[in-house]
């Protein structure tokens, strides 16, 4: 895979860079609520910048259904990333159009601009590879190099992702080369005992990362959603908790196979439950209250994990070399139930281990929770890439990159 630095050897002054971002933020009513994805490539925005490169910036932003929507409009991102870098930023109102042609035709040497939201174009996202690839015929007259710099992209195969690099000299920012040492480090260059700790509300969401680390691993400590269907696979009662019934064969497959490998698969002892989700204004219902994980009452919700569950996850991880985290282990959003997902992440704080936040909200709630970034080892920005990369699959944009 070839780098950004030997790309920038060879020189891109006056060159129409084309470098395809991750600026995928969270949004509430314009307003971006966490910058980490534009911080993160910044670094290689500004050194093509500074380079004298004309750089074109691109990404996906939500999911809106191939037609131009302002509720998902990359124009907050463009601004942020002006204010980062100190200097103007440039915005086409669209992808391929005249006013992407002509802000492209206006930059000069180290100027940047940025491109409407490639999801407006349903080229970007097509399943026929011919439409997919017409679409990115049309990016490519855009430009003369192409940088992928967009992690949490790179297990999409989309135009901007897959085709586009087969069309244009190509390379790997920093942010994708950061990412893939860290993974390495996850996979290849693993310092034991190596921790594993799973969140987030669906179980089929990380089977197959489950079934990976089950060779691999040396602990897998469960929390969130998905921990009451393993739960319920052991035959305690859940409540109203999220369940996915039809996974139970699955996980009850997972955890003898963990017992027969000699992984430590770690399930909550205590959770916090309540009959009615609070709202997010700290409504907090009377009958809020802490239980052990068999003892689950039929009419409640399993919201967090307990005080128990907490100091049993970070003795867990005291002596860990290597931890990986992704998935929050409660509904970190409202301050009743964050506490499970504060003491993780403080546990990885504590610990001397090499720490890796997984991306999507486990990464959105450590910000949020009000930890410093620094005292993680990394914090990724990709999590279903960095979770697809864990399982063994390849990537179409990494496969592009090193094409």
């Amino acid at each position: 895979m070839k780098t950004i630095d030997e790309l920038l050897a060879e020189g891109v002054k006056g060159k129409r860079v084309f470098v395809r971002a991750d600026l995928n933020v969270p949004l509430d009513q314009g307003r971006i609520t966490d910058d980490g994805r534009i911080r993160a490539v910044q670094p290689t925005i500004a050194k093509l910048a500074a380079s004298g490169a004309r750089v074109i910036v691109a990404s996906h932003l939500g999911r809106p259904k191939g037609a131009p929507d302002p509720a998902f409009s990359l124009a907050p991102a463009a601004a942020r990333l002006g204010e980062l870098l100190g200097a103007d930023v440039a915005f086409a109102t669209d992808t391929v159009g005249a006013s992407a042609k002509e802000t492209v035709a206006a930059l000069t040497d180290g100027q940047v601009a940025v491109i409407e939201n490639l999801r407006f174009n349903p080229g970007e996202t097509a399943k026929d590879d011919a439409e997919r690839g017409a679409f990115a015929d049309q990016l490519a007259e855009l430009a003369d190099v192409y940088v992928g710099d967009g992690f949490g992209a790179v297990h999409r195969k989309h135009a901007s992702v897959f085709d586009l690099p087969a069309r244009l000299p190509h390379a790997a920012g920093y942010l994708i080369a950061t990412e893939v040492g860290v993974l390495k480090k996850l996979t290849d260059e693993v310092k034991r005992p190596y921790v594993v700790v799973l969140g987030g509300a669906k179980v089929s969401d990380k089977l197959a990362v489950i079934d990976e680390l089950l060779g691999k691993a040396d602990r897998i400590l469960i929390g969130g959603g998905m921990a009451y269907t393993f739960l319920k696979a052991l035959g305690h009662e859940v409540g109203i908790s999220l369940l996915q019934e039809d996974q139970i064969p699955k996980v009850t497959e997972y955890m003898q196979r963990a017992k027969d490998t000699g992984v430590e698969l770690v399930l909550p002892v205590d959770v916090l439950v309540s009959k009615e989700f609070p709202d997010l204004k700290g409504k907090t219902p009377a009958d809020f209250e802490t239980v052990a994980a068999d003892k689950i009452p039929a009419d409640k919700e399993g919201l967090d994990i307990g005080p128990k569950t907490r100091e049993l996850y970070a003795s867990k991880i005291t002596d860990a070399e290597t931890v990986f985290w992704n998935g929050p282990v409660g509904v970190f959003e409202h301050p009743d139930y964050a506490g499970g997902t504060t003491a993780i992440a403080q546990a990885l704080v504590d610990s001397n281990a090499f720490t890796v936040v997984g991306g999507g909200d486990s990464a959105a709630a450590v910000r949020i929770l009000g930890f410093d970034e620094n005292a993680f080892g990394h914090i990724s920005t990709g999590g279903g890439a960095s979770l697809e990369y864990l399982e063994g699959k390849t990537l179409p944009g990494l496969a592009a990159l090193e094409g």
